[in-house]
């Protein structure tokens, strides 16, 4: 199982760090300036910009860790771990906001529109630029057609643009200020920011739970994939399948094999299921116990249907 390392990526994280931080001093000084809440709430969503990308950073590095004695699958689960984490904390941000926002709502204060719009329209664009820096979070799987969407980097991705939607919200909400007068609207933006913090929370925070506790990799059937086993020749039955990932890049099967032959030898049936897997599924690392017969005790039986005991091959 080879390790996460990918230095082109680790520098778009530095460098969308930089910026970012650029970001946050900006908004901070520029929302206690103007006194729009909307404008120090989506500061608050760019400081956990910064967080996420420097969470993502580091959980990045220590997954291109190779795997040792006391982890031998190395790393690889840092990064789910880290997402979230990323995800719990939008949550966190999400709630402080519309708190914000009721208390605004309650004592509304007078916001300089116009240098709130300046502030935001930099901050906008500064987001687009790190959404632009981080590009794709997705690669191929070696030399398979298998999109792999690093689950770690997604979250810091989501984080960005997030913030850039949020940044259109202040941008708005400036606009309307600007020509109205109504004060009110800058609370009702930092809810709605709220809101996009939290949806990108959920996301998050599913996907990465879905993963941690080995729930079967999206998209990827179970059934078909006993299936795909089940079709090659030799094989009997399959039982006591198993797929889960150790993060979002790599996707781990075990499963029990009951063959037509057992005597003969298993080299060739084995190269040709791990190729079945890898060229349908992006399942890289497998365990594969071939038995004479199935150890129907204590296993898990699919609903598929089975293959007759007397099927020829």
């Amino acid at each position: 199982m080879q390790p996460h390392q990918n230095p082109g990526v680790e520098k778009r994280f530095i460098l969308s760090i930089v910026i970012t931080s650029v970001i946050l001093l900006a908004e901070v000084l520029g929302g206690i300036w103007t006194g729009s809440l909307a404008l120090l709430s989506d500061s608050a969503h760019v400081f956990m910009d910064i967080f996420a990308l420097a969470l993502s950073f580091v959980a990045l590095r220590l997954s291109a860790l190779p795997p040792d004695s006391r982890h031998t699958y190395g790393y690889h689960r840092l990064e789910p771990l880290a997402a979230l984490v990323n995800g719990i904390s939008l949550v966190v941000i999400s709630l402080g906001i519309w708190w914000e926002a009721v208390q605004r709502f309650r004592e509304p204060a007078a916001i300089r529109s116009t240098e709130m719009l300046v502030i935001a329209v930099i901050g906008l664009l500064a987001n687009l630029a790190v959404a632009f820096i981080l590009g794709s979070h997705t690669h191929l799987d070696g030399e398979h057609d298998h999109s792999v969407e690093d689950l770690n980097v997604h979250s810091a991705f989501l984080h960005v643009v997030g913030d850039a939607v949020s940044s259109l919200g202040v941008i708005l909400a400036a606009i309307v200020i600007a020509f109205t007068h109504w004060e009110w609207v800058d609370p009702l933006v930092s809810i709605f920011i709220g809101v996009l913090i939290a949806f990108s929370a959920y996301r998050v925070t599913r996907k990465s739970l879905h993963i941690l506790i080995e729930g079967v990799p999206e998209g990827v059937s179970l059934t078909q994939v006993e299936n795909t086993i089940d079709a090659v020749v030799g094989v009997r039955d399959v039982h006591d399948l198993h797929v889960w990932n150790i993060c979002s890049g790599h996707v781990a099967l075990s499963a029990h094999i009951t063959l037509d032959d057992f005597q003969s030898s298993h080299t060739g049936l084995r190269t040709q299921i791990n190729a079945a897997l890898l060229t349908r599924f992006g399942i890289e690392h497998t365990t594969l116990q071939f038995e004479s017969e199935s150890c129907e005790p204590g296993t898990i039986e699919l609903p598929a249907k089975r293959k007759s005991q007397s099927a020829v091959h």
